[in-house]
């Protein structure tokens, strides 16, 4: 298929100047590829964003994509926080399922980076650069398919309506994308029923660079272990006793949080407000669809127990970034599903079994009953004494490459019908003759 001929204002019109957005278009510009990012915000709120309480963890492959974007040189050191351990609790017992790189071939499991150091040091990232044009104070009013273009539609920081056109729309909106649904593109949605409490703590004791997560009766609280004596603390409960959680004065609530640690990290203080958000995720029907592609979580909003989600986001701007810079090359058109759907193949063989899996694991440790308790026990216990399970998780944590399941030690091969029926004859007693 060859490339449109109808006139484009731009190669790809991208829906969102958050983290994906501007990775994608970053991306692009690498391969000679004009873009226009559309967003609602303003200016001063793209350049200086304030802070969120959300901490991200990001995986060597996440890494390892933004040194290729000449990203990750840009964060400042003393905002990068070294990931070495992580720790899970059930509840009160002290034995946890532990976690670290051994093995790896790498030092940590990963590091840790504000929410809004990261959109900060994104849009710095386009500034000046020609083929990236970002329009914020726009509002999308609506979106187009044509045979041979997207069509967008919106009202400017002027007040003006106008279209704009191009080869391809990539939606990168958040995980309640607009873009998504005037593509006619549907959602599966999940709501916990629960939202989280976020916010930096310090404390006396250090934390040795090793994140916490407690699941206790009607609550988690993860601990992310951030620089400088201080912890991002994350508490997840239902949505009801949040709204009635973010109320209490910081007194009561540090002092809750300490003991809930059982004082494993000293005598702590809030060191900024905490901030309140709901538990929703999301999972795109299809991440393309002709002149259409979904990005970030737009297309997978991740539950955050698992820190993936702007890990995700990065790999799909790399599958995606690629494809668009060889179609570029070989002359195809960026809008077609040719082109787009081998992103939806790889993004989805990357994204499902986690997506899924996560939810079912969220849905154990939260739930409340004593037959749940009793198996989070067990699966915890079972999980620590099989270093091939311990090693997959691991090396799902630190992956430094694209490879969809990593190699692992082989589980010892299990016995034969027929040894295990002559062991138990051995073992039982000689019946008496005549009996």
């Amino acid at each position: 298929m060859t490339s449109s001929t109808a006139p484009h204002d731009t190669d790809v019109l991208i829906i969102g100047a958050g983290p994906s957005g501007l990775a994608l278009a970053g991306a692009l510009a690498d391969a000679n590829l004009r873009s226009i990012v559309l967003d609602a915000n303003s200016a001063q709120t793209l350049a200086d964003p304030a802070p969120d309480g959300r901490d991200i963890a990001l995986t060597h492959r996440g890494i390892a994509i933004l040194r290729r974007l000449r990203l990750w040189e840009r964060f400042p050191a003393e905002e990068v926080a070294p990931l070495r351990e992580a720790a899970v609790y059930n509840g009160r017992d002290p034995r946890p399922l532990h976690f670290d790189p051994k093995g790896s071939g790498e030092d940590e499991l990963g590091h840790l980076v504000a929410n809004h150091v990261i959109r900060r040091v994104s849009w710095e990232a386009v500034q000046g650069r020609p083929e990236i044009e970002v329009r914020p104070a726009t509002l999308v009013l609506g979106l187009r398919i044509e045979p041979e273009q997207a069509v967008v539609r919106c009202r400017g920081a002027d007040g003006e309506e106008h279209e704009l056109r191009a080869p391809l729309v990539v939606a990168a909106d958040s995980r309640f994308s607009e873009a998504r649904r005037q593509a006619g593109i549907g959602a599966q949605m999940r709501d916990f029923g629960r939202s989280v409490i976020v916010g930096r703590m310090a404390h006396t004791l250090p934390n040795h660079a090793v994140a916490q997560e407690c699941f206790h009766v009607g609550h988690t609280l993860a601990v992310l272990p951030m620089n400088g004596g201080v912890s991002s603390i994350v508490v997840t409960v239902s949505s009801d006793r949040a709204l009635a959680m973010k109320q209490w004065p910081d007194a009561q609530y540090v002092a809750w949080a300490q003991e809930q640690l059982g004082g494993r990290l000293g005598t702590m203080t809030l060191a900024e407000p905490r901030h309140l958000y709901p538990l929703v995720a999301v999972y795109a029907h299809r991440f393309v669809a002709p002149r259409v592609a979904l990005i970030g979580d737009a297309a997978v909003g991740m539950h955050p127990v698992t820190a993936h989600g702007y890990n995700f986001c990065l790999y799909g701007v790399d599958v995606l970034g690629s494809l668009l810079a060889a179609a570029r090359r070989d002359g195809r058109d960026l809008g077609s599903l040719e082109v787009l759907q081998p992103y939806e193949t790889e993004h989805r063989r990357e994204t499902f079994p986690i997506y899924h899996g996560t939810n079912a694991v969220v849905g154990l440790f939260t739930d409340d009953g004593e037959a749940a308790r009793l198996l989070r026990q067990a699966v915890i216990r079972v999980a620590d004494r099989l270093p091939p399970l311990k090693s997959l998780i691991t090396q799902r944590l630190t992956r430094s490459s694209p490879t969809p399941w990593p190699k692992l030690p082989p589980l010892p091969t299990p016995p034969s019908l027929s040894s295990l029926t002559a062991f138990w004859r051995s073992r039982s007693p000689t019946r008496a003759r005549g009996a």
